[in-house]
């Protein structure tokens, strides 16, 4: 009798934990990933994707081309990827690639902060009213946004309204920060209409100082009233730029360059690189203090690129370079990770449309790959670990840049210039 009640209750065990375990998967199922689980969350880096391969958006990527992207993006620990505008094909066909993958493999995990391009009346012409905006461009773009949104609830988690729009330096297409708060308002509205899911999160992403961490000239009730409106602020910090612009941080930094050999200059400097992203960042997350909100802040734009001919290459700050490129990505991601921040490195893939008339122009290298998917240093070790055997991008496996030789790579590296004039 003692061994068959011990079998009994071994039985009635068994079949409680497989009833919980059931149950923790419903829940699981119940409880989808929202965007405040997967911002902050270190389980959930993020990237900004552009799967532009040639030197005109006219060319679209294809959704094959597009899949074969994802994958090596899941593949480099990527779960989050973010978009900038609806106009053009390429974010449904991110969508409709990322819904196939998922069809095709229920693991496959990736979500989407997807962007609304928002313009000033007249923007990109000689005219560009500031003061007003592009009505009928913008309200398709959102219209175009809150269609994808609810077409794609469990893959859209962000929906950021504008990119850059309010930076006064953006002087081709930015816009007030009433503008924006008029379209976060609207779709704010939708959610608690339930037009829109209520845990999409709403947010506009630009320069920090747009977000009042700089000058004193933005700070507006409108902009006030839209840090109120926002789900979380999301921050642009770019220390690569301001090694041209503002060098000051870059300069210091290396000060003493001749007591110490190259590679410990090089450390002193992007040490100091990330020290000034972050202090931008903490600059908006004071002001928002300041006007007695408290609102999640994460980074949704950094990043540094790795060629230039121009104001960051040989005869400028020196840079850009990939062994740079890697220091300052793994600075950030250890500072976001380590503090519950999320970063949206800039950017996946290098994109040659950005400056098509120079092809060894800064914006179209700001990738972690280069267009025919070679990793570039801050990837070498994924590339040593095998994680993306039997991938392809153009047609070419996934590659270490320099043939994988750290003495070739080593040899394009020149310490910061720090005799640059202001």
């Amino acid at each position: 009798m003692t061994i068959l009640k011990a079998r009994f209750h071994f039985l009635v065990a068994m079949v409680l934990l497989s009833c919980q375990c059931q149950q923790s998967a419903s829940e699981q199922k119940e409880s989808p990933m929202t965007a405040e689980t997967i911002l902050g969350n270190p389980e959930y880096p993020a990237i900004s994707y552009g799967g532009y391969r040639a030197t005109s958006r006219d060319i679209q990527p294809s959704v094959d081309e597009i899949k074969s992207d994802l994958r090596i993006l899941q593949a480099a620990g990527f779960k989050i990827i973010r978009t900038y505008n609806v106009h053009f094909p390429h974010a449904s066909n991110i969508l409709k690639a990322i819904k196939a993958l998922q069809e095709e493999n229920p693991n496959f995990e990736m979500y989407v902060m997807l962007g609304a391009w928002i313009n000033c009346e007249g923007a990109w012409t000689d005219a560009p009213n500031h003061e007003a905006e592009d009505l009928t461009a913008n309200k398709k773009e959102i219209e175009t946004a809150i269609a994808l949104v609810k077409q794609y609830p469990e893959i859209i988690k962000i929906l950021a309204v504008g990119n850059e729009a309010m930076v006064h330096w953006a002087t081709s297409y930015f816009v007030q920060p009433g503008i924006i708060l008029k379209w976060v308002n609207h779709l704010q509205n939708l959610k608690k209409e339930k037009q829109l899911p209520e845990t999409l999160w709403i947010t506009s992403s630009d320069n920090f100082a747009s977000w009042g961490g700089g000058d004193a000239s933005y700070h507006k009730k409108d902009l006030e009233d839209l840090i109120r409106a926002v789900d979380y602020v999301s921050v642009h910090s770019y220390p690569f730029h301001d090694t041209h612009y503002n060098p000051e941080f870059w300069k210091s930094a290396t000060e003493n360059a001749f007591e110490t050999n190259k590679l410990d200059q090089i450390e002193t400097a992007m040490e100091s690189a990330s020290t000034y992203a972050i202090a931008q960042y903490n600059q908006v997350v004071a002001y928002t203090k300041s006007l007695g909100i408290e609102k999640p802040v994460h980074i949704g734009e950094t990043g540094w690129a790795s060629i230039s001919n121009g104001f960051y290459g040989d005869s400028g700050s020196r840079a850009a370079d990939e062994y740079k490129q890697a220091l300052y990505f793994q600075k950030m991601q250890k500072w976001s990770r380590q503090n519950g921040i999320s970063c949206f490195f800039f950017e996946a893939f290098d994109e040659p449309w950005k400056d098509a008339g120079n092809p060894s122009g800064s914006e179209n290298h700001f990738g972690l790959f280069t267009v025919n998917g070679q990793a570039k240093y801050a990837l070498w070790d994924k590339v040593s670990k095998g994680e993306f055997k039997d991938m392809q991008r153009e047609g070419n496996t996934i590659a270490q840049t320099f043939l994988g030789n750290y003495e070739i790579l080593i040899k394009t590296v020149l310490v910061p210039n720090f005799h640059l004039k202001n």
